[in-house]
């Protein structure tokens, strides 16, 4: 797999890989320096506008160096998963709020989650790609699965389930000794008796890991409709999570208000499942895709402030 995966990206200029990893540093360091005084929304703000920024600046080289087709699908790719990590500030909502994690806490916790993330779903790509290049049908599979993930999510359930019941929290308290008091930013703290336990921080970034895991299912096999090159499929997961952390504490106030996205999500889901189950018919275009996903996702965006409004 390594081989395969290191001559395939063999074509990348090295100054586009090396300006991949100034990106990534940039957007990093960006909230760490901006000014102490902003508010915890400005400083959102500036951080989402930050990584838009870079992921543009990096878009446009990525054109320049690979072509226009190349950089097309990064773009498509980029806001496809995007779209779909969008999912995932519900699950943070709903598990922070469970936990009573405060807004100071959330920001280490989504740290740790978001770098984490970002290494889990190399592994992904890398464990996807090499299947799609060692067996045939595997892209037929993806394609179902897109197909039935989608329509699965029209029916998603008015109550989620409190996070306290399901499987990984229960498996984790099984084994992992935890206290239910918060201790500031710590992970972990000594008990009375001296012994280390868990406070309820990692139990929450061990959620926010699982959750991402669940949802890498469907994202990494939407982009393959898109692109299956490395360094493209790699870079546009990226540039989408990098920018998630500060995209939750500028939409935490706001996430009510997109009630009816899950049904964009299912609709582009279902399309790009259907994309990939008929490719051998007939083929769709990158820049149709783009456009098919972005209305789609205004739709749906524009249905929940409607319903709110009448």
């Amino acid at each position: 797999m390594v081989t395969w995966l290191g001559q395939a990206i063999a074509h990348v200029p090295l100054a586009l890989a090396v300006g991949f990893v100034a990106l990534i540093a940039a957007a990093w360091a960006l909230p760490l320096c901006l000014p102490k005084r902003l508010s915890p929304k400005r400083r959102a703000l500036y951080s989402t506008a930050g990584v838009l920024l870079c992921t543009a600046l990096f878009g446009a080289a990525v054109t320049h160096v690979l072509g226009r087709q190349a950089g097309l699908q990064f773009l498509t790719g980029y806001l496809l998963e995007e779209a779909l990590s969008v999912d995932n500030l519900f699950v943070f909502l709903l598990i922070f709020g469970f936990f009573g994690i405060p807004a100071a806490q959330q920001q280490r916790v989504l740290f740790w989650g978001i770098f984490g993330a970002m290494l889990l779903r190399a592994l992904f790509i890398a464990a996807g790609l090499t299947l799609l290049h060692q067996i045939s049908w595997i892209f037929y599979f993806f394609g179902a699965l897109l197909v039935f993930t989608g329509l699965k999510l029209l029916h998603k359930p008015a109550e989620p389930t409190p996070p306290d019941r399901s499987l990984p929290v229960r498996i984790f308290r099984r084994f992992v000794p935890t206290t239910s008091e918060l201790h500031g930013d710590a992970f972990w703290v000594r008990s009375a008796t001296g012994a280390w336990v868990s406070t309820p921080l990692l139990l929450v970034l061990c959620l926010i890991e699982f959750s991402d895991v669940v949802f890498a299912l469907d994202s990494i096999p939407a982009i393959f409709s898109i692109t299956t090159d490395p360094f493209l499929v790699y870079t546009s997961n990226m540039c989408a999570l990098l920018g998630l952390r500060a995209l939750y504490f500028l939409l935490a106030d706001a996430l009510e208000k997109l009630h009816t996205l899950h049904y964009g999500l299912s609709a582009v889901l279902v399309f790009i499942g259907s994309k990939m189950l008929l490719h051998d018919v007939f083929t769709i275009g990158t820049l149709t895709s783009l456009a098919v996903i972005c209305l789609t996702l205004a739709v749906a965006v524009w249905a929940g402030q409607f319903s709110r409004r009448s």
